[in-house]
C-alpha cells in the first residue's frame, strides 16, 4: 500500500504545473488533489523500524517545532520578498499553501520517511528530503533544488528527532505562510 500511496502523491504533485496552468490556478483542482493526497497518506500502516539505528529520536516537540521555525524565518528574510500575487490572490493562495504544507509533510515525512526509517534513519532523513526536492523541480525549476533540498533536510531531522511527523508539516505551513506574507 504504501508504495501505491507514495506514487499516486508524487503523480499529483508533478501534474501541479499543469493544473495551475489552467484558467483561475486550477484552485479547485489542486485543494481537492492536497486533501486527497492527505486522505490517502493519514491511513497507511507504516512497517515496524528494524533495529535500534531504524528509531526515530524523542526530543521535545516545541524546541525542535521553535527551530524549525526559526530556520525558516531567517532564510524568508536573507530571500527577500517573492514576486507579488495576481490581484485578490493572496487569502486563496495562503489556504492553497497551508493544506500543501500538511499533504506534502503526509506523504514526505509520514509515508515515505516511515517506510525507509524500517532500514535506517539517516537513509530516511536523505531519501524523504531528495524526494521532497526532486517533486518540486518541475515546479519551481533546477535552481530551487539545493533550497528544496535543505528544507527537506530541515523537515527530515524534525521527523527524526521528534518521531512526529506533525512538527515538520507545522514548520512547512510556517514555510508557506512567510512565503505569502513577506510577497
Amino acid at each position: 500500500m504504501t508504495p501505491v500511496v507514495f506514487a499516486a502523491g508524487v503523480a499529483f504533485l508533478l501534474a501541479r504545473p499543469s493544473l495551475e496552468a489552467l484558467p483561475r490556478g486550477g484552485v479547485a483542482l489542486l485543494a481537492a488533489g492536497y486533501l486527497s493526497l492527505d486522505v490517502m497518506a493519514l491511513p497507511v500502516r507504516l512497517p515496524e523500524p528494524r533495529g535500534e539505528k531504524a528509531r526515530p529520536g524523542t526530543l521535545p516537540v516545541l524546541p525542535v517545532l521553535a527551530a524549525g521555525i526559526a530556520a525558516v524565518g531567517l532564510a524568508a528574510l536573507l530571500a527577500g520578498p517573492a514576486p507579488a500575487l495576481p490581484g485578490g490572490a493572496a487569502p486563496a493562495a495562503l489556504a492553497l499553501d497551508l493544506v500543501a504544507a500538511v499533504a506534502e509533510e503526509a506523504l514526505f515525512r509520514r509515508v515515505l520517511f516511515g517506510w525507509l526509517a524500517r532500514w535506517s534513519v539517516p537513509l530516511a532523513v536523505v531519501g524523504s528530503a531528495a524526494a521532497f526536492a526532486l517533486v518540486h523541480v518541475p515546479l519551481y525549476g533546477s535552481a530551487a533544488l539545493p533550497v528544496d533540498f535543505g528544507a527537506g533536510l530541515l523537515f527530515s531531522w524534525q521527523r527524526a528527532a521528534t518521531g512526529r511527523w506533525t512538527v515538520p508539516a507545522a514548520t512547512h505551513a510556517a514555510a508557506n505562510l512567510l512565503a505569502v506574507i513577506i510577497r
